[in-house]
């Protein structure tokens, strides 16, 4: 096992939210919200191929949260939960995933939609969204089931800043 993973940067994630307070939780939250992805220009190159696809999805670095608990008190909960049946930010290793509505290509710049992340923050990677592969029947949603008409319009408090 290794006792170190390096990883970097592969372009950064350009949106309206200047920090987290305020930001949609999710991107079923965030309808309409535009932002742009800017991929380094040596990563330029991986983009071939991305026009046919109308959905992404973006791995990035949770650049400004704090350390960890491993109970929380989830935006769509009055109760505390185990960190890993959430999506809050602050965890032992803070990455996140986000799936964005590909609006279009301009070089190294993806313009997107559906944007739930803090303007500045470090991308680690992008995958295609395909259907057939991301989609689950029969999914179910644990303790958020109850929670989820809570969504539309939810943002950051800042909870998990301190």
């Amino acid at each position: 096992m290794p006792t170190e993973i390096v990883l970097r940067p592969i372009g950064t994630v350009r949106s309206p939210f200047k920090a987290p307070p305020g930001t949609p939780i999710q991107p079923g939250a965030a309808a309409g919200t535009q932002g742009m992805v800017e991929v380094f220009p040596e990563y330029g190159e991986g983009l071939r191929d991305l026009e046919g696809f109308s959905h992404l999805i973006l791995v990035y670095y949770f650049h400004l949260a704090p350390g960890f608990s491993l109970l929380v008190q989830p935006f769509l909960d009055d109760q505390k939960r185990g960190l890993f049946a959430t999506r809050a930010p602050a965890r032992p290793n803070p990455i996140g995933i986000s799936t964005v509505r590909l609006e279009r290509i301009d070089g190294t710049r993806l313009y997107i939609r559906e944007v739930d992340i803090v303007d500045g923050t470090p991308l680690l990677d992008i995958k295609p969204y395909v259907d057939r592969f991301d989609r689950r029947d029969g999914a179910t949603s644990g303790w958020l089931a109850e929670n989820l008409d809570r969504l539309q319009g939810a943002r950051d408090d800042g909870r998990f800043m301190d």
